[in-house]
């Protein structure tokens, strides 16, 4: 099997624009989110969220793009345009025929519908625009990055709730590994941060109406976020030859299902997971140094994975840093995953570990280092991404220094 390594990230989201300003954010224990901006909040019960501020598409993209995009594709094409920029690759001739990109996204072209429901059903029109379809499926944005970089290999979506990044940037890795793909472009994307969409979680009694704060005891729900996170993920001998930068090595991977609960998570399916990620990367727990935790801010989850981790680590769990970002940039649902790999490559390249903000009284049922509210400098060798989503799906990606 063939080794994979990162050669290109980019992202925007609440904490920044691009990657170097969303890792200084992390670095600082900056809060990105804030109070929501869009049509009818005054509504919405729920009023806060990781939004992208200051951003206006006009100054992205053409009329006819914008006609085609939803708010998830443009976010999308724009990390992946720093991502690839920064890999240095061109996509041609057998590299192109052979490439690919796979993308993760849980409701895709959200505030398309939003906006065409509005319309026909409040604003009584009875056309929508022709290109309503193409710009809301879930599988849009990973159809554009393909067209816009040439990219003739395998491309397409995957969707599985929160675990949606993971699982997509696991299917690339795959590839990679396999030597289907000498590279693949895999992250994910989501923009729920609409009237509709924020309505619909309303009815679910999980959000917070005033902070992320994962693993305190006085947390009380999640708070959504929206973004992009796209990554190069690359044959190393292909990489090495070429003289690219590597970012990091992904060494292993391993998806489970609960097979339980719609909704509630199993310390046993997210055990397996991350039991799983280590055995394919033949690491032994002890070569852990953090964990980027699912972290939602809520009671269930929080306990569940900080559980999980106690079984799988045992006395190690003890000496691991384990933090949830969503406490700076929110939940980006189907998106979360990829922005949260910026934070696992940090601590592996930089040797900084974010925080897990917010962090006010501990929680006897989550015993561990969560890095409370500010980041912390160590050497960290090994690193593992967890997402467990509703439904009981869980992916574990498992990082290495390079």
């Amino acid at each position: 099997m063939k080794r994979v390594v990162i050669t290109g990230a980019g992202t925007i989201n609440a904490l920044g624009k691009n990657v170097p300003e969303t890792l200084e954010a992390m670095r600082e224990g900056r809060c990105g989110i804030g109070a929501l901006e869009f049509q009818d909040v005054e509504r919405l019960s729920i009023r806060i969220g990781g939004q992208v501020k200051d951003y206006d598409p006009e100054e992205k993209f053409n009329r006819q793009q914008i006609s085609l995009y939803d708010r998830f594709t443009q976010f999308t094409l724009l990390a992946a345009q720093e991502a690839i920029s920064q890999s240095g690759l061109t996509f041609t001739g057998e590299l192109a025929a052979q490439s690919g990109v796979v993308l993760g996204t849980a409701g895709g072209g959200v505030s398309t519908w939003d906006d065409n429901y509005r319309s026909v059903y409040e604003d009584g029109k009875n056309r929508v625009h022709p290109f309503v379809v193409p710009k809301l499926m879930n599988n849009a944005a990973a159809s554009h990055v393909s067209m816009a970089y040439n990219l003739k290999g395998p491309s397409f979506t995957v969707s599985t709730a929160c675990a949606s990044s993971n699982h997509a940037m696991a299917q690339a890795f795959q590839m990679v590994r396999s030597g289907m793909s000498p590279v693949m472009i895999a992250g994910g994307s989501e923009s729920m941060l609409c009237f509709g969409g924020v309505k619909a979680w309303e009815g679910l009694r999980v959000m917070s109406r005033d902070a992320c704060r994962p693993f305190s005891a006085n947390r009380n729900g999640m708070v959504q976020g929206e973004g992009a996170g796209v990554f190069v993920f690359e044959d190393f001998e292909h990489a090495k030859s070429r003289g690219a930068e590597i970012l990091a090595e992904v060494v292993g991977f391993a998806m489970t299902s609960d097979a339980a609960d719609i909704v509630m998570p199993s310390k046993q399916g997210a055990a397996r997971a991350i039991k799983g990620a280590l055995r394919d990367a033949k690491l032994n727990g002890s070569e852990v140094g953090y964990i980027n935790a699912h972290g939602t801010g809520t009671a269930a989850n929080d306990r569940t994975e900080s559980a999980a981790v106690a079984d799988v680590f045992g006395a190690h769990a003890d000496k691991l840093m384990i933090s949830s970002t969503k406490s700076m940039h929110g939940h980006l649902i189907g998106g979360t995953g990829a922005v949260e790999l910026l934070a696992c490559i940090m601590a592996l390249r930089d040797g900084v570990v974010a925080p897990t903000i917010g962090y006010e009284e501990p929680d006897p049922d989550c015993a561990l280092d969560v890095v409370p509210n500010e980041a912390r400098e160590a050497n960290v060798s090994v690193a593992l991404s967890n997402a467990f989503a509703f439904g009981g799906l869980n992916a574990v990606l498992a990082l290495r220094k390079v």
